[in-house]
């Protein structure tokens, strides 16, 4: 794929990417008033799972995976995944859910500088100016929710947790067999879903049953909304996620997925009339900047 068509189809893609994962943050809290983030999660991951093996046995691909495979799979499963499902949710409920999802998704901050610690890999002067404007997007919005911040220091723990859970995790991905494997990225995302899912479900389980096992049945609105996260931004957003990180570096991918929290402060503000104001209007044309910058450049290929 030339690099003009590599541009146009990640920029849909992480369009996609933003739209569905950024709608995504201002429902959390509204589930997990009636369920506990262990239960939330384990639920909607066993669907996922479902789903996306179901999807992939229709398309006629091959559930089976080469034996080399597996020991980076589950690594990037548990951090990608497992850390991130988790730590994302606390800090969700924590903290205003736009502030939660930018703490989140300083995630190529961390790829980039993992890479660098791990690797060596260099880093062009665009990327550094790129990496420079989107940080400075996120220090506005950290700094205007400051406040939310040292009220409930550990939902800032959460969200940091999970960037870096999500950024060697996606790491991994990119550097090992997986990386131009050839796996379908639906059996990729379903693997991946149903490794990060057992530590979870053994979790929900265990916390289900020392409470006396009792069943108390969410709302009707609560089912709905649990349904919609597990079928669109986990389902679709993890396919869609994944396609990214093989069209693009780990912390390209990152940068460019920055247009979320964008959304989610959008979102946040409509649903639970969050904050947004002139600071946060800045801070998204810094992560508009950023994304400009961060993607391959037009050129013949």
């Amino acid at each position: 794929m030339n690099e003009a068509a590599q541009r146009r189809r990640a920029l849909a893609l992480l369009a996609v990417l933003a739209l569905v994962w950024g709608t995504n943050w201002p429902l959390f809290p509204l589930v997990m008033r009636e369920m506990s983030v262990w239960t939330f999660r384990a639920v909607t991951m066993m669907v996922t799972v479902a789903v996306l093996m179901s999807v992939a046995r229709l398309r006629g691909q091959s559930l089976a995976l080469p034996r080399e495979y597996w020991p980076a799979l589950a690594a990037a499963a548990l951090c990608n995944l497992a850390v991130w499902n988790i730590a994302s949710a606390y800090a969700a409920i924590l903290i205003p859910s736009g502030q939660a999802a930018i703490l989140g998704f300083t995630m190529p901050l961390w790829a980039a500088l993992i890479a660098w610690l791990m690797w060596r890999e260099p880093l062009s002067a665009r990327m550094y100016l790129a990496l420079a404007i989107g940080a400075a997007g996120v220090g506005l919005l950290i700094w205007r929710g400051a406040e939310a911040y040292a009220q409930a220091p550990l939902g800032a723990t959460c969200g940091l947790v999970a960037a870096i859970g999500w950024a060697a995790g996606t790491l991994v991905l990119k550097r090992t067999r997986l990386n131009g494997s050839g796996l379908p990225t639906t059996v990729l995302a379903a693997w991946q879903m149903a490794i990060a899912a057992v530590p979870i479900v053994a979790v929900a389980a265990w916390q289900f049953f020392s409470e006396g096992g009792r069943v108390n049945l969410p709302s009707a609105t609560t089912l709905w909304v649990t349904a919609y996260i597990a079928l669109v931004p986990m389902c679709l957003g993890n396919v869609v996620w994944f396609s990214i990180v093989g069209l693009l570096p780990a912390h390209v991918a990152g940068l460019g997925s920055v247009a979320v929290p964008m959304v989610a402060m959008l979102s946040g503000a409509l649903v639970h009339g969050e904050p947004l104001g002139p600071v946060q209007i800045v801070a998204m044309a810094c992560s508009m900047g950023a994304l400009a910058l961060a993607l391959p450049r037009r050129g013949a290929g």
